[in-house]
């Protein structure tokens, strides 16, 4: 029996079947049913296929990876045959087939240890590290010597002796006499980390193997007392520090057990480092510390295969007043970091202008959750204002993602756009959402992700679903052009909207697109984007920062038209690479481009139902207002584009020199247009009360007011 290298459990090899998945296997079989269905094993690329990629796991067997599986489009893939690669195997078919699931964690140390799956050993065992004889000893591990230096931060030991030409005897005995570690050789001295216990860091009963030789030297000597602590240092200045003793404060990042040592990556205000601390092989070092924590840990600086590394000493967890120091230090370094410099606006705008220190602290908690590795979802109204203003945050959040991870796949695992039907974030958004970040969380540790609520999330029936979401802390964000209900105002972490400063009327593309600028240097590529977002009377400031950019008006008209054609179809899709072909293509003002060919059919589709609503509107006078009413249900087409709130708009713009407002009345909603100053949801309740059973067997519900 041993125990899981994760948990600790009594299991039959080294790791449990609760966290299987959390562990990396090398396959050392040779049949393709000796394959664990649900392990993820290490693989290199064989070749490709038009329908996937071949991956050899081991050495004799190889599996498909079907392009279903890949998160990119296969053509994508920056892959040549022999590249590492990390899957898992999610079936083995009777005829000796694999198939092949796509790993998020394309690093060995994503996974939270590396273990052999050798069918002739019968359980899984730990890996053989840096043994160059290839044997291992009763339960698979390396036969290394404890008084070999400790293991690295990948669990991979140095190969120096305990004494390469003296007795035990003389080794002990220069330590007593000179306590010189070069005279009995560093491992006489601190072979002390694979001895030396987590409470009182003494080296007892160390004992020095060699080969079919063995001796045994018995130190009983304690390590120098001294009453004053390491020197407390930074993580970003131990360059200066290699070979002394310091103490370090911070937060446990990361938790992952080697063969060897257990490694804690700790974090402070400068960055993150390595530090290895040993009991025994493969088992776990102060088992009571977990991530999140913050501790104070004492050891000593190494360098390790051209990386620094601590080796730990002693690590204490924090008590809660030092420890809510460190949090809040931590946390004012990582604001100062994130902050962005100083931006001017895309163009003169008294809205932005109003707006600036909204516009700051938006992107600042942008850059924040890449800072720190939080994935970042992006959800925006499925209309053509909400796909420009997500494809603004995406283009300027990208590249930030990629300078943080090395991963080929992290601009698709670190941020998501997720469209919403209507702008609003109703209890189906948010269940979907937390129940995907929570699984994520439990199975790959994965922090719970910033939500960016663009053109939606501004009226009170967003607030079930951020109620749902600060149940569990994760931070939001909301950038609406619409009047933000204050109780939303109060749900959220930021908010950016017009009606915040007094200020004028804008989109919500015009908002995001100046976030965008703040959180990266994208400005040229946006420049076009808010005077494509206005339906009319875009500001000349923006009209001319769009011709700057080569889209005259023609060509400003067909791509608002295109990508409101687009967001129609597939409407939970992010669509995101045939998005940025028509948002960011070459094509621009060229009539018979992407933009050019789509925006055809957009306008012979919405001139048809036009011309079907007008000729159907009905004209009632209220209290001296004129009211052009319509019938949804029976004069547009359900299901087809245009969408009801499309044809809605299209229609109002189309009369609204002989009426004050339009009426959409379909079986359960309602549907206002009007340029008057009007309380939405005052009005629903009215109607609720007069149309109650006549109309329908349910309360009222309506989107927000479309000016």
């Amino acid at each position: 029996m041993g125990s899981c290298i994760i948990c600790g459990t009594s299991v039959d090899g080294h790791i449990c079947d609760l966290h299987e998945e959390d562990a990396l296997f090398e396959f050392r079989g040779n049949s393709a049913d000796q394959l664990n269905v649900g392990r993820y094993y290490r693989g290199n690329v064989d070749g490709f296929a038009e329908f996937g990629v071949f991956v050899d796991i081991g050495d004799s067997v190889t599996g498909l990876l079907h392009r279903s599986e890949l998160d990119q489009r296969l053509d994508s893939l920056d892959w040549e045959p022999g590249d590492e690669v990390y899957i898992q195997v999610k079936n083995v078919r009777d005829n000796g087939n694999v198939d092949l699931g796509w790993s998020i964690r394309q690093a060995e140390r994503e996974f939270r240890g590396v273990l052999v799956d050798d069918p002739d050993v019968g359980h899984s065992t730990l890996l053989e590290e840096d043994d160059e004889s290839g044997n291992a000893d009763g339960d698979g591990a390396s036969a290394q010597s404890p008084a070999a230096d400790t293991a690295d931060a990948d669990g991979n030991a140095d190969e120096e002796s305990a004494n390469d030409s003296e007795s035990p005897d003389t080794a002990v005995g220069a330590v007593g006499e000179t306590n010189d570690a070069d005279d009995a050789t560093e491992a006489a001295v601190v072979a002390s980390s694979g001895s030396e216990t987590a409470e009182d860091g003494m080296a007892d009963d160390v004992t020095a193997e060699s080969g079919a030789d063995a001796a045994t030297a018995e130190a009983d000597t304690e390590a120098p007392s001294s009453d004053e602590p390491p020197e407390t240092v930074t993580v970003g200045s131990l360059d200066d520090h290699v070979g002394d003793d310091v103490r370090l404060e911070g937060e446990v990042v990361g938790i992952r057990q080697t063969s060897g040592p257990t490694v804690f990556e700790l974090h402070d205000e400068t960055g993150t480092v390595d530090c290895a601390a040993f009991v025994e092989a493969g088992v776990r070092a102060y088992p009571d510390v977990e991530e999140g924590e913050f501790v104070r840990l004492d050891g000593e600086v190494r360098e390790r295969r051209g990386e620094l590394q601590v080796e730990t000493e002693d690590l204490t967890v924090l008590d809660d007043e030092e420890s809510d120091a460190i949090e809040q230090r931590l946390a004012d370094a990582l604001d100062d970091e994130a902050r962005p410099d100083a931006a001017s606006p895309l163009a003169d705008d008294d809205t932005v202008e109003a707006l600036s220190g909204d516009l700051v602290e938006a992107a600042t908690e942008i850059r924040k959750a890449v800072l720190t590795e939080r994935p970042v979802i992006v959800r925006h109204a499925n209309t053509a204002d909400g796909y420009l203003a997500g494809a603004a945050l995406e283009r300027a959040t990208l590249p930030l993602v990629t300078d943080q991870h090395s991963r080929a796949d992290a601009q698709y695992h670190y941020f998501d756009r997720r469209p919403l039907e209507g702008g609003v974030y109703d209890m189906d958004d948010a269940t979907k959402d937390t129940s995907e970040m929570l699984d994520n969380r439990e199975r790959h540790d994965e922090a719970l992700p910033l939500f960016v609520f663009v053109a939606a999330g501004g009226t009170r029936e967003s607030l079930d679903g951020f109620d749902l979401l600060n149940v569990y802390g994760a931070p939001t964000v909301v950038v609406d052009d619409i009047e933000v209900d204050g109780a939303v105002t109060d749900a959220v972490d930021a908010v950016v909207s017009p009606s915040l400063a007094d200020a004028p009327d804008t989109t919500a593309t015009t908002l995001a697109a100046n976030v965008a600028a703040h959180v990266d240097d994208v400005r040229e590529d946006l420049r076009h984007l808010p005077a494509v977002s206005f339906w009319e009377d875009a500001p000349d400031a923006y009209v001319d920062l769009a011709s700057e950019a080569g889209y005259d008006a023609e060509a400003v008209a067909q791509l608002r038209e295109a990508v409101a054609l687009e967001a129609h179809y597939q409407s939970y899709e992010d669509k995101r690479e045939l998005i940025t072909d028509l948002v960011f293509g070459d094509d621009e003002s060229d009539v018979g481009g992407l933009a050019g060919h789509v925006a055809e059919q957009f306008r012979e589709k919405v001139d048809e139902e036009v011309g079907t609503a007008v000729a159907n509107l009905e004209h009632h006078t209220v209290e001296g207002a004129d009211i052009g009413v319509l019938d949804t249900d029976a004069y547009s087409h359900q299901y087809e584009f245009p969408p009801e709130t499309l044809l809605l708009d299209e229609l109002h713009r189309s009369v609204r020199d002989e009426v004050d407002a339009v009426v959409g009345v379909a079986t359960d909603t309602l549907y206002v247009r009007t340029d008057a100053d009007v309380d939405l949801h005052e009005l629903v309740v009215d109607v609720d009360e007069d149309v109650r059973g006549s109309l329908r067997t349910r309360p009222l519900s309506a989107p927000p007011v479309a000016g």
